[in-house]
């Protein structure tokens, strides 16, 4: 069968790669917005799953590999920031504060129409961060397109005083641990 990733995350494509299997990429299209009174991690479940499926009408014998992530702190939900204002808003926000990420994969069969989906969450507790080095940050990093715009894979370590969570590669948007599991429940052994 062949391996789909339904992402043009650069990283997810990066951590995929590390299982060392063939695999080809396409762009779900879905919007990553919340419904309604809907959980962060409901929200995670359901945008996997979705993207998953949007791009099965593609491939007919194929495993395809969707994900999402939603990070929430305080009530307040926090998704990938697109611009500069909105990472300082969301930094500000999270500075001295825990925040949970929750990341879902789905592994969905196009032949069996099976698709299986896991969340893993991530406790993140962050640095008390001034605008200063929010400006830093942001300056070198530009996070725009990652949740809760801290990169934890790279200078957004230094924002993160803690993280607590089952898989590290969660928190960068593919738990990759809980993949594997999906991967060999449909037939699919990455050794």
């Amino acid at each position: 069968m062949q391996l789909v990733l339904a992402s043009t995350s650069r990283y997810r494509r990066a951590l995929l790669e590390r299982l060392g299997m063939p695999f080809a990429v396409a762009d779900s299209g879905i919007p990553e917005e919340p419904h309604s009174g809907e959980t962060p991690e409901h929200t995670a479940r359901r945008l996997a799953e979705t993207k998953a499926r949007a791009v099965a009408h593609r491939f007919r014998e194929a495993l395809i590999v969707g994900c999402d992530q939603v990070a929430v702190a305080n009530g307040e939900v926090f998704g990938k920031p697109g611009n500069h204002q909105n990472a300082v808003r969301q930094l500000r926000a999270l500075s001295g504060q825990e925040a949970v990420f929750h990341t879902a994969v789905c592994v969905y069969n196009t032949a069996s129409g099976v698709a299986r989906t896991r969340v893993v969450a991530c406790r993140v507790a962050f640095r008390t961060l001034d605008d200063g080095a929010i400006e830093r940050y942001l300056a070198r990093e530009q996070p725009y397109d990652c949740a809760g715009s801290a990169k934890s894979e790279g200078l957004g370590i230094a924002l993160i005083a803690k993280m607590e969570g089952e898989d590290p590669n969660a928190l960068v948007g593919l738990p990759l641990i809980a993949l594997v599991d999906l991967l060999r429940e449909q037939g699919m052994d990455v050794l």
